[in-house]
């Protein structure tokens, strides 16, 4: 198996990725809006995912938050808010912010378990900083640590629920980043005791099974490379201080934060530590090389992998609790109208 995961072109598998899919076998792949038309359309492209190696348990993600960041959109799916509606509700009410964000989380859940998701790329577990590009803004929980990560664990609760592992990102913490990493490299140069407030959401959350990595250039820790192509902030950050034992993903590789050739960059990345690399754009070159420069997923993390998606069951996907779960977070809201 290919540490990668890797986009697919269109509405449904060309011959070329069929066959590529088939010989490089990668750990998984990426739904974007480009792959999404319909409930009937995007279950055909998933179950045709899994046809090619026959797993029942195949790694197929997308970034599904709610608000600004959603690829599956009405009117074929619901819309879903964003997490500052629930940090909103927070000031308020905590037990039920955290309570309307587990059953949002759980009715979004069943949207892409129905279609066959196994892995949703949420909870952004980033703490909102003053001052801070707004690249993440209201994707997150709140500007307070402990919030952050209640809600976070709300929303991995849920989307468990339906059967769906989330993925805490983006770590250890893109909140304070003054750029948009998908247009050039974020340097944070805050101190190492200012960056404790950042990763602590993610030390709360650190059984969480799966978490994305930030292309942030963190000063304190490495000068030279951004956390998803640092080992020290792999390694002693990540692994170490934090205490993260689960599987370990990039961000996406084409984003304009990092340098060199999409093959490189994903090298570079796995021979820091990362477990997988994350490649959106479903360009064949890209894929190609990225399979031609990686090891085989071996050892402790495909130990890491297996155990990642041990919980996922699209089969849980029951459409029919979906009403009541939204019944019950719109009445939580409402006591912050």
């Amino acid at each position: 198996m290919t540490p990668a995961i890797f986009g697919i072109a269109g509405l449904a598998l060309s011959a070329d990725e069929r066959v590529f899919f088939r010989d490089a076998d990668p750990a998984g792949y990426i739904v974007f809006g480009r792959n999404v038309a319909s409930r009937d359309q995007l279950r055909a492209l998933t179950d045709d995912l899994r046809s090619i190696h026959g797993r029942e348990k195949t790694f197929i993600c997308i970034d599904q938050e709610g608000g600004r960041v959603a690829r599956m959109k009405p009117p074929e799916w619901l819309a879903f808010p964003p997490g500052g509606v629930f940090d909103s509700l927070y000031d308020l009410a905590p037990a039920s912010a955290i309570e309307a964000a587990r059953v949002n989380a759980h009715a979004l859940g069943l949207d892409l378990a129905e279609v066959g998701i196994s892995v949703d790329c949420h909870p952004v577990i980033d703490v909102r900083q003053p001052g801070a590009h707004d690249v993440i803004g209201d994707r997150a929980f709140g500007s307070e640590p402990l919030r952050v990560a209640a809600l976070g664990r709300a929303v991995l609760d849920g989307l468990a629920a339906a059967g769906v592992a989330g993925v805490i990102k983006h770590m250890p913490g893109h909140g304070r980043a003054g750029a948009d990493s998908h247009k050039e490299l974020p340097t944070v140069t805050a101190s190492d005791a200012e960056l404790e407030t950042d990763i602590a959401p993610f030390r709360t959350l650190a059984k969480a099974p799966i978490a994305m990595s930030a292309h942030v250039r963190f000063t304190a820790w490495d000068a030279d490379n951004p956390a998803t192509q640092s080992r020290f902030v792999i390694e002693e950050i990540v692994r170490k201080r934090i205490g993260f034992s689960g599987l370990l993903l990039t961000d996406d590789l084409d984003m304009e934060a990092l340098s060199d050739s999409v093959p490189v960059r994903a090298a570079h990345a796995i021979a820091a530590g990362c477990d997988i690399a994350l490649n959106c754009w479903a360009k064949m070159d890209d894929m190609v090389g990225i399979a031609e420069a990686l090891p085989v997923l071996s050892g402790e993390a495909a130990a890491r992998f297996d155990r990642a998606l041990a919980a996922t069951d699209p089969a849980k996907a029951d459409l029919a609790a979906q009403g009541e779960l939204l019944a019950k977070r719109d009445a939580l809201l409402a006591l912050a109208a």
